[in-house]
């Protein structure tokens, strides 16, 4: 079985706050307001594993109200969506990711997100994808007020026509 998960996450920016992608600080002025760490990233990400396998959402599973999860760090919170999402036998085919935002640009960071995201994720960085883009001017992400990140992923679990391909393949390497 092959099922596709989007999500979607935007927070305000704010003085005195870090500006958190995928687990990795950039350089900004403001950083993500937010309970949590406010990684829109790690979010968007958690939303979209979540609900590919149809287990939640990042609000129902780590609730805002908890004070147990106030500052806590979102790339842990990804890492226990995961394991969430493998124990129900899901297997993560590929990841695919847009942020929007004025500035900083994502480019310089891009592979040190894609690091972060597939090492939390156990996958390859082949497997995950991240994208800058800006909102040329328009609303609070192009007026530099918000982030904006938006996640695609594909999971498999049990005897999908990938999972079928890839057993074929180690047993022609095996022989």
């Amino acid at each position: 079985m092959i099922k596709i998960g989007m999500g979607q996450d935007l927070h305000r920016l704010v003085s005195g706050r870090r500006f958190l992608l995928g687990g990795v600080q950039l350089p900004a002025e403001k950083g993500e307001a937010g309970h949590s760490d406010g990684d829109a990233l790690a979010h968007a990400v958690i939303d979209a594993l979540l609900g590919a396998a149809a287990l939640g959402d990042i609000g129902g599973i780590f609730p805002p109200s908890e004070p147990a999860l106030k500052d806590a760090d979102s790339m842990a919170l990804l890492r226990s969506a995961f394991g969430m999402v493998k124990r129900a036998g899901w297997r993560l085919v590929n990841l695919d990711c847009v942020v929007c935002c004025e500035s900083p640009k994502l480019l310089p960071f891009r592979d040190a997100i894609r690091a972060s995201l597939s090492e939390a994720l156990e996958v390859p960085a082949e497997m995950v994808f991240v994208k800058g883009k800006t909102a040329e001017g328009l609303g609070p992400v192009g007026e530099g007020r918000a982030v904006q990140a938006l996640a695609v992923c594909l999971l498999e679990r049990g005897d999908s026509p990938v999972m079928r391909k890839e057993a074929k393949h180690e047993a022609e390497i095996r022989n």
